[in-house]
């Protein structure tokens, strides 16, 4: 009888801290293997990249000065398809950062059945501190770092944190430019003009509340005079907000970089967020609107039905898990629960729609406009959201099913449907050579 294949060694580049975010992903990845049968086999392909790229991004400044930048592209899974993920700027931006993000793009696109891997990429850098045109420049040296990499049938970014449809036309052009020819389809997220996708800006949001619609009602939860607790009002959370107002519920906190806000009556959240984009932050709504300021730790504490945290990975900690008063949490920002915190949900009955399910509207859309650009023929927003939302449906519906019979969380269903599909796709393709 053959000895037994010692377990992989860990990466020797991986972040030691338990709390980072590839070790949050890593034990989410734990937590499933007993429900993978035969193809658990398989399961430290998920546990590695399949490539990492970091790259210098030097950029010459207005005033002359050259300045370099850390920049980093990261493919995690490429057997269902090519990758697929966003770009962000921002000076936290790490290679363990970016790689459990594209890890957690590779089971959010297998959740919901679309035909990509996952990938990621960011630059370390504070593009506030940038003018437009130090931010252009950045942006076409690191799309040409990485242009090794990407491609329409290779590896598909996108907008994430602190990019948007400019950027993604700028890294659209200048991988046609070095190409020799016009390839909308390498990027997503792009204006509408350039070939993006009607609905593009909002279906993160929209997905957030699709799903939080579906898990709702399977609780028993009416979603009129539901109170909302909102952590970020971009266009994540901001969406999320005027979807549930619009459906009867109360928005009655919100949290955000300027300060954490309080309206037991509940926000005009149109209003806020019209203000919000005007000056930057919801403590203008506060000065303008007499509502209430409170210290942003207190957040945790707000008497709410729903909680959605729509900022930054590695928010919901167990302390606060246990001081959380929400029947559901409907994860809109990557990660933002760390797994002991799962684990007190669990104990305390808190339903949480995991974010690989919950905030996969984008990646979603951005399918539909990488279609939409090979065929040169596009859809209605109308018809975008019709798609979206059934997409959103069946693959919640799916992953709900698995959880009854399981007896299993929504996060750890989702990832074993996620990985029977992507593990069942590595076996079936094999290794080569």
């Amino acid at each position: 009888m053959p000895a037994k294949t010692p377990a992989s060694k860990p990466l020797s580049f991986a972040s030691t801290d338990a709390h980072s975010a590839w070790a949050i992903y890593l034990a989410q990845i734990d937590r499933v293997v007993p429900y993978l049968g035969h193809l658990a086999k398989w399961v430290d392909s998920l546990k590695r990249p399949k490539r990492s790229l970091i790259v210098d991004v030097p950029v010459e400044m207005d005033d002359g000065s050259i300045r370099h930048f850390e920049g980093f592209r990261v493919q995690h899974n490429l057997s269902r398809g090519p990758g697929k993920g966003g770009i962000r700027f921002h000076p936290d931006v790490s290679l363990d950062e970016v790689m459990a993000l594209s890890a957690w793009m590779t089971i959010k696109t297998a959740a919901v059945g679309l035909p990509f891997g996952g990938a990621k990429g960011g630059v370390r850098v504070d593009p506030s501190e940038l003018s437009t045109k130090e931010l252009e420049r950045l942006t076409r040296r690191y799309t040409s770092e990485i242009g090794i990499i990407i491609g329409p049938q290779r590896d598909i970014p996108a907008p994430d944190v602190n990019t948007n449809g400019q950027i993604m036309a700028w890294m659209m052009d200048t991988y046609s430019m070095n190409t020799g020819h016009t390839s909308t389809g390498v990027v997503t997220g792009k204006p509408v003009h350039l070939g993006g996708s009607l609905g593009r800006v909002k279906a993160t949001g929209r997905g957030v509340y699709v799903t939080g619609c579906e898990a709702a009602k399977r609780i028993g939860l009416e979603l009129k005079g539901a109170r909302v607790a909102v952590q970020g009002l971009g266009n994540v959370g901001g969406t999320a907000a005027e979807l549930f107002a619009s459906a009867g519920s109360l928005v009655v906190a919100v949290q955000d970089h300027t300060g954490t806000v309080v309206a037991p009556e509940g926000f005009d959240i149109v209003e806020a967020l019209a203000i919000v984009k005007r000056e930057g932050g919801i403590a203008s709504y506060a000065k303008k609107k007499g509502a209430q300021l409170i210290d942003n730790e207190k957040f945790w504490d707000v008497e709410t039905d729903i909680l959605i945290p729509a900022a930054l990975e590695g928010q919901i900690n167990a302390e606060r898990a246990k001081r959380i008063k929400a029947k559901l949490v409907l994860e809109g920002a990557n990660g933002p629960t760390l797994p002991e915190a799962d684990d007190v949900f669990e104990k305390r009955d808190i339903l949480v729609v995991p974010d690989v399910i919950c905030n996969a509207g984008g990646v979603t859309v951005s399918y539909f406009e990488w279609v939409q650009d090979f065929n040169s023929f596009y859809w209605t927003e109308d018809e975008i959201n019709v798609r979206l939302d059934k997409i959103m449906r069946d693959a919640l519906e799916h992953i709900w099913t698995t959880a009854s019979q399981h007896k299993i969380g929504l996060r750890t269903a989702t990832f074993a449907v996620a990985c029977e599909r992507i593990l069942m796709a590595r076996a079936e393709r094999g290794i080569y050579p």
